[in-house]
């Protein structure tokens, strides 16, 4: 039994110490930390699949609130339920929620200061790469069949065209449309399954 209680305590020391770490190193938010969460989740502590690690990234992404603390809310419960993702989520909240009150102490004291503005530069060129690293790593994850590659493209291709005709359409609608359209294909294929089956009888 304490032997069980150990393991169990530090399964969440684990938990809140990798959690503390993205949250504390993934600047930009959104996209640019899907190559640190892969990197931690998949490649070092395999606690998921890429497969795996690709759904959640879909679905931390689709849901509301931010990214990190989704993706940390759905390993913390797979990890260790509950309180896995209570502790996950805590974690992966600190750091950021520590550095903006800092900074919100003396806000315009820190805008004056030059260097952080050039140090602010650099993270964001530095965003833009982990972004792209991110984009192509998934990317190759992806199963190269016909409707997935389809949908890539064709968002791809509605993305580009409407930036350059400075049409406001938000990046929500592309997922709901890529998910309705993923629910019709899997329907069409079920049903000719089905057809099938019923046809061999």
């Amino acid at each position: 039994m304490p032997t069980e209680k150990k393991k169990g305590h530090n399964r969440y020391l684990t938990l809140f110490f990798t959690f503390l770490k993205i949250g504390a190193f993934t600047f930009g938010g959104g996209y640019a930390m899907i190559a640190l969460l892969e990197s931690e989740l998949v490649s070092k502590k395999k606690w998921i699949g890429k497969e795996e690690f690709l759904n959640v990234a879909a679905i931390a992404e689709s849901t509301p609130g931010p990214m990190a603390v989704n993706s940390a809310t759905y390993i913390g419960y797979q990890i260790a339920g509950f309180r896995g993702a209570a502790v996950a989520t805590t974690a992966v909240c600190i750091p950021s929620f520590v550095i903006i009150y800092l900074i919100s102490l003396f806000f315009n004291q820190f805008l004056a200061l030059e260097y952080v503005g050039y140090a602010f530069r650099g993270i964001q060129a530095g965003v833009i790469y982990l972004i792209l690293s991110a984009a192509w790593r998934m990317l190759k994850e992806v199963e190269r069949k016909a409707l997935p590659m389809l949908l890539f493209i064709g968002t791809a291709a509605a993305m580009i065209l409407l930036t350059v005709f400075a049409v406001d359409f938000s990046s929500v609608y592309y997922i709901l449309i890529c998910g309705v359209i993923g629910l019709m294909a899997y329907g069409v294929r079920r049903a000719a399954t089905r057809k099938k089956e019923d046809g061999a009888k």
